[in-house]
């Protein structure tokens, strides 16, 4: 499959989840996004001018064609975890983590802070405990989000099954 034609696939395919999805054609609709992206950010710096830091509203090219494109390549990579004979939603794992992540040290915190009022303990016995725990807590997080990234991206560069899965049969190469 080639650049023209992946990109092509994806995009007619544009919320499709059933299916498989080859990894030529997902991996040239990738880089189809990120130089998709890339020119919007020029335009953005020539029509709004190039900001030192990242000003809102100052992209909305870029926001544009991000959220144009999102949809199309999670579509693309859930039918690629498909040709795998994996379950499409594992493109979702280390999103998953992070909100997962940020809710319980949301949770941990308001505990925390609850239970440091409620105890009338002294300030460094709770700071100390809160702290050594909200840091554990985090760096546990980021370990697992970093290995989902990992483990997703490597399913992503593995070759489909060569004839049918449970997910359909092969898509064309």
């Amino acid at each position: 499959m080639d650049f023209q034609t992946a990109v092509r696939t994806c995009l007619s395919k544009y919320l499709m989840l059933s299916g498989r999805a080859a990894r030529p054609e997902y991996w040239w609709f990738y880089l189809f996004t990120i130089i998709a992206a890339a020119l919007a950010s020029i335009i953005d710096g020539l029509v709004f001018g190039f900001a030192v830091e990242d000003e809102v509203g100052k992209h909305p090219f870029t926001m544009v064609v991000s959220f144009a494109l999102f949809f199309p390549l999670l579509a693309a990579g859930w039918r690629r975890m498909h040709d795998t004979n994996r379950p499409g939603w594992l493109m979702l794992l280390p999103a998953i983590l992070v909100l997962a992540g940020l809710v319980t040290f949301l949770i941990t915190v308001g505990i925390a802070g609850l239970f440091g009022h409620v105890m009338d303990a002294g300030p460094d016995a709770m700071e100390q405990t809160d702290r050594f725990a909200g840091i554990a807590l985090l760096v546990l997080f980021y370990i697992a989000i970093l290995a989902a990234a990992l483990m997703k991206l490597w399913w992503l560069t593995r070759p489909g099954d060569e004839g049918q899965n449970a997910y359909g049969p092969p898509p064309p190469r």
